[in-house]
């Protein structure tokens, strides 16, 4: 299967990135894959890695973690709460990265509130347009989001979520 192109990203202020990818899937089916757990290990991880735990408390006050191995053999942990749920139409939950002890911004404020995400599936034709807000406490913690390679594996995790919602119709 071909995918239907690249997530876009863009820095629209000093806190927010923007993600904005189009899926060749209906929205329900995009949906389905980014919230449940067995479909999420399939994707989430993209060509980084191994999924070795997902879970989902799908409600409100809900929690999410997500594991992966990477080939390297580090584990990367990142976890939250569901803040908002529209089933079909939006997410809007927390992020934090499980830091190792040794990262510079362990500890601090920042860290451990995370960022919040905000996520909008819209459909037109049977396509669907996935976007995401992440809205960050500091400009420095946006800026250590973007440095830290997360495009190339957001791209390859995209890709995957995409074949994976099409495999369900």
């Amino acid at each position: 299967m071909t995918n239907s192109g690249i997530a876009i990203v863009t820095l629209p202020a000093d806190t927010q990135i923007v993600i904005t990818r189009e899926f060749d899937a209906p929205k329900h089916l995009v949906y389905r894959a980014y919230t449940e757990p067995d479909l999420i290990t399939r994707w989430w991880s993209g060509e980084r890695g191994e999924v070795t735990s997902v879970d989902v408390d799908l409600r409100v006050g809900g929690a999410w973690r997500y594991v992966m191995k990477t080939n390297e053999g580090f584990e990367v942990a990142f976890h939250g709460e569901f803040r908002e749920i529209v089933p079909n139409e939006r997410l809007v939950t927390t992020e934090v990265y499980e830091m190792p002890d040794d990262d510079p911004m362990a500890g601090t404020p920042e860290a451990e509130e995370g960022a919040l995400n905000i996520i909008t599936f819209s459909e037109v034709d049977g396509r669907t347009t996935l976007t995401t807000v992440v809205d960050c406490h500091t400009k420095e913690v946006r800026d250590a989001i973007i440095d830290s390679g997360m495009e190339g594996g957001m791209q390859e995790a995209m890709d995957r979520l995409e074949q994976v919602a099409a495999s369900l119709a």
